[in-house]
Formats: C-alpha cells, structure tokens, sequence
C-alpha cells in the first residue's frame, strides 16, 4: 500500500505541472492552476500515511533531532509522508509562482526553467524565482 501511495503521489502532481510548462497561456489551465484544492489529492496521501504513523510522526516532530528525522524517514512510510508533503509544498509553491508570473507578465520561456527547478528542488525553484521576479513589477489594474 505504501509503495502504491507513494508512486500516486507524483502522478497526481504531474497534469498540473504539465499545464503550468507546457501550455502555460491556456485559458483552462489558469482555471484549473488558480485553485488551491489541486493539492488535496496529495495532501490526502500525506495524511493517510502519517495518521497511519501518528505515534512516530508525532515524536520525530514535536522535539526533532537529526538523528530522529533520519529514522523516521528511513522507514517506507517515512519516505513515502515526506515525499508527499514535498510534493504537495512544491507543487503550492510552484502554483503560487505560475500565477504571480502571469500576473506580473514574465515570459513563459523565463518561467519554464524555474518550474522545473521547482519540481526537482522546490527550495532552488523559489530561489530563482524570487530572483527573477522583480524584473517584472506586478501590473495594476
């Protein structure tokens, strides 16, 4: 079940991930993009496998160590809670730059990269849009 829930996890991110590079100027992709709801699938996932894990979730957060965080995420549903909420904290974030972006009117090309930085390694992806942003202040109106 683990091993399922944590290969859904990515696929469920995928479609959007997709509609915000490939197809970034499609009406219906701002539609579906703009609602925050498209990470509750995932958010779904991560809450099946703590609330399954509660007891070890619970104290390897409430006083974390290095050591504790390794041995919770070195369990497959460890590793599979962790992988989920990235995806689901990447995917947000990554939701939150595609519609500031367009807003601001950065060039789809520009956004691509920055994307898929997202995806890869969400925190670098951040980095680079927070970095590039300002070159586009936000329109009025």
């Amino acid at each position: 079940m683990t091993e399922l829930l944590f290969d859904l996890t990515f696929l469920l991110a995928v479609p959007f991930w997709a509609l915000m590079i490939l197809l970034p100027r499609w009406s219906w992709t701002h539609r579906i993009v703009r609602s925050p709801l498209i990470v509750l699938p995932i958010v779904a996932i991560y809450a099946v496998l703590v609330v399954s894990n509660l007891g070890a979730v619970w104290a390897g957060v409430s006083d974390p160590t290095l050591s504790g965080v390794r041995e919770l995420l070195g369990s497959a549903d460890g590793a599979a809670a962790g992988w989920a909420h990235m995806i689901a904290f990447d995917l947000f974030v990554g939701r939150w730059s595609y519609l500031d972006s367009r807003e601001r009117g950065v060039p789809a090309l520009v956004m691509a990269p920055i994307l898929l930085l997202t995806i890869m390694l969400g925190p670098l992806g951040l980095a680079a849009y927070l970095a590039v942003r300002p070159q586009w202040p936000q329109r009025l109106g």
